[in-house]
């Protein structure tokens, strides 16, 4: 009988936990699959879902301001995108991207094909060794350029360059802040071994995806080739579009020292936030004649910046209920600690969390509890570094909103009048975050599992 009661007892103090949790996380969940349900169905602004979402988070007690401010919203990514955005902004007026643009196009004869698969390397390759919120801001503008002038439907090449930019990002330390954050938590992980390991699948998942999207859209290319639009192409100067040589050289040179410090940012030991900001300062000081600051902001994509704070907040709210460490947690308690289970597991469940909120404060939750694994005598913990980091990034490519670059590409591509739908990137995206899993699948067992 005794034991009867102390049974009934436990069960109804679990059952008060449950509740209590609930209760707890509740509003949080409302609130952000309502949001994420209306910007996935494209009802109303996404900047006002965002933010109203965010303030709701706020208005039920679930955050406070000082957390909002000082936690959740990642101010690295909001300068760093705002700086790019002023160097971008600057550099455009020079006519160095219409320069670029036809110079690129005449490279591939104005052949649609040709030119996806070099704007999908250039963001690649950008994105691995710049990082891909730069390296977006920079392709964007050209490929609006090069499309006008080639009367071709820019969305195919937008399409490509947000999947290769966070394919790119995938394959270094300093390309996608979920590996900064990996690096910096995992001792001994260098920009070599994050090249060396994740280098690898990113370039086949490269290959396979770029190929996709040419088979993809090659009917609608056959409709567009016009044989005297190539010909008025080879015929065109370039230099004719520079607007400004002044402007062009200053704004160059500063692009240039930017992207070289970037590159070099392991031996300066500065942070990718404050070079860009050092870029941005350095270029407004030099242009104040031929830009007008006042102008240059005026420009800036504002509605961008205000979207990313909305997510935070979103992302920020569920992070506070502590969901998002219980997820974390039940990884290991589900998988026993098992190498292989846990290590495909951390693969799959980061991919498919990173495709429907923001990876960094998801990575931010999972490098604990990986940390701690090595009180459950587990020695080797690579395997399952590699496998976050590859979920993390890749997964980003699912959904619209599932990476930086993918919203900064919207956003540019809904002012320049060719903007496209959640339901229209998914139909991309989707294929190849499991496209880029399956593969990322592969390599994790057979290089690192197999013989563990």
């Amino acid at each position: 009988m005794f034991k009867l009661q102390e049974v009934f007892h436990k069960l109804v103090q679990t059952v008060k936990k449950v509740v209590a949790l609930v209760e707890d996380v509740l509003p949080a969940v409302t609130i952000f699959i309502i949001s994420y349900a209306l910007l996935m169905a494209e009802k109303g602004d996404r900047v006002l879902v965002a933010c109203s979402g965010g303030l709701l988070m706020v208005v039920f007690g679930i955050l406070d301001l000082q957390l909002v401010f000082f936690r959740y919203i990642d101010w690295h990514t909001i300068i760093l995108l705002l700086s790019m955005m002023i160097i971008v902004s600057i550099t455009s007026q020079s006519g160095m991207f219409e320069y670029a643009s036809v110079k690129t196009a005449q490279l591939v004869q104005g052949k649609p094909m040709p030119l996806l698969f070099l704007l999908s390397v250039l963001t690649a390759v950008g994105s691995a060794f710049l990082n891909n919120v730069t390296t977006v801001l920079l392709v964007t503008p050209v490929v609006f350029t090069l499309t006008n002038m080639l009367q071709l439907k820019p969305v195919p090449f937008l399409m490509a360059v947000i999947v290769t930019s966070n394919i790119g990002g995938t394959a270094t330390l300093i390309g996608d802040p979920p590996n900064l954050m990996i690096g910096q938590a995992a001792a001994g992980l260098t920009f070599n071994d994050f090249l060396l390991h994740l280098g690898p699948p990113a370039l086949v998942i490269f290959l396979l995806v770029t190929a996709g999207l040419i088979y993809y859209y090659r009917s609608e290319w056959k409709a567009q080739r016009r044989s005297e639009i190539r010909q008025q192409l080879q015929k065109l100067d370039a230099s004719d579009y520079v607007t400004d040589k002044n402007l062009l050289y200053k704004s160059g040179a500063v692009l240039v020292l930017t992207i070289c410090a970037f590159m070099m940012q392991p031996l300066l030991r500065m942070e990718i936030t404050a070079i860009a900001m050092a870029g941005a300062l350095l270029l407004l000081f030099l242009t104040r004649e031929e830009a007008d600051p006042e102008k240059v902001f005026q420009r800036m994509e504002w509605t961008t910046v205000f979207f990313f704070g909305g997510l935070f907040m979103l992302v920020g709210g569920l992070e506070e209920t502590g969901l998002l460490e219980e997820l974390a947690r039940g990884l290991i308690f589900m998988t026993e600690g098992e190498m292989t289970a846990t290590s495909l597991s951390m693969l799959w469940i980061s991919g498919i969390v990173s495709g429907f909120v923001d990876n960094i404060p998801f990575v931010a939750a999972m490098i604990p509890v990986i940390l701690e694994m090595e009180g459950y005598g587990i020695g080797d913990l690579r395997p399952i570094w590699w496998a976050l980091a590859l979920g993390a990034c890749l997964g980003g490519n699912a959904t619209l909103i599932g990476a930086t670059a993918n919203v900064i590409v919207a956003g540019l591509a809904k002012k320049a009048g060719h903007g496209f739908s959640y339901m229209d990137f998914l139909k991309i995206g989707m294929p190849a975050a499991i496209v880029s899993l399956v593969v990322s699948t592969i390599y994790i067992y057979f290089r690192y599992l197999l013989f563990y």
